[in-house]
């Protein structure tokens, strides 16, 4: 390809209304206006290309940089008040050639997003775990089931909770603790009961947080020695 100037720019019509000028063929579904008038693809030497349409970001690099002659097609957003890319034209040799290269290499992608999933549950396990070891530090009282039930919940990769907040991740005491009062708000008082026969999230809050810190504060409460009377040589669930 000699030089690297500005690509050719095909229109995709949201409405295809116009006419070719040269040939007068039409409605065109792509054009391209030259000096303000509008030429379907083959008066502008474009009809032997492919359409490629976005979507497929390896495809069309690899297609574009195969052609000789390329083109891309936009369309405008009126919403947006710009025109948006919607995919390219190029070569349908390059297409093909574009195409095998991807599958060729589709097993090796394969093999990679294995390995990273495999990396990532790792990486989740051992966060779990120092998440939970972070609740039973501040609610030592806390049954250790409950303290990983916690942890796995409000760790969940893509939940958008807030073991996966960067605070959570960096294991905030304000973080966790939010945390913790979340699943004792729903495990552990009559919250969901409340939601559910209509009363407002805001009200059905304030009734239930004496209930809650009820519990984390007996949670908090360090587990008193050994021979002690409160001492029952095991926490209670």
């Amino acid at each position: 390809m000699v030089g690297a100037g500005p690509p050719v720019v095909v229109v995709q019509p949201r409405r295809p209304r116009l006419h070719c000028t040269e040939c007068h063929q039409g409605p065109l579904p792509l054009l391209v206006l030259e000096h303000n008038a509008p030429h379907c693809l083959d008066c502008a030497d474009l009809g032997h290309l492919s359409y490629l349409p976005r979507g497929n970001a390896a495809l069309t690099r690899r297609a574009r940089e195969a052609s000789s002659l390329w083109a891309v097609v936009l369309r405008h957003n009126s919403r947006r008040t710009r025109y948006e890319r919607q995919g390219i034209l190029v070569e349908e040799r390059a297409l093909l050639r574009a195409e095998a290269a991807c599958l060729a290499d589709a097993d090796a992608r394969a093999r990679r997003r294995e390995r990273d999933a495999a990396r990532r549950a790792v990486e989740d396990v051992r966060f779990t775990a120092t998440l939970t070891a972070e609740i039973l530090r501040l609610f030592p009282c806390c049954p250790p089931v409950r303290a990983e039930a916690v942890a796995t919940h409000t760790s969940l990769r893509g939940s958008g909770r807030v073991g996966r907040s960067a605070a959570g991740r960096s294991l905030d005491e304000g973080a966790v603790t939010a945390a913790v009062r979340a699943a004792v708000r729903h495990d552990d008082t009559a919250y969901d009961a409340l939601l559910m026969s209509g009363v407002r999230r805001d009200e059905a809050r304030r009734r239930m947080a004496g209930a809650i810190e009820t519990v984390l504060a007996a949670w908090r409460r360090p587990n008193p020695p050994r021979g002690s009377p409160g001492h029952s040589g095991r926490r209670d669930a």
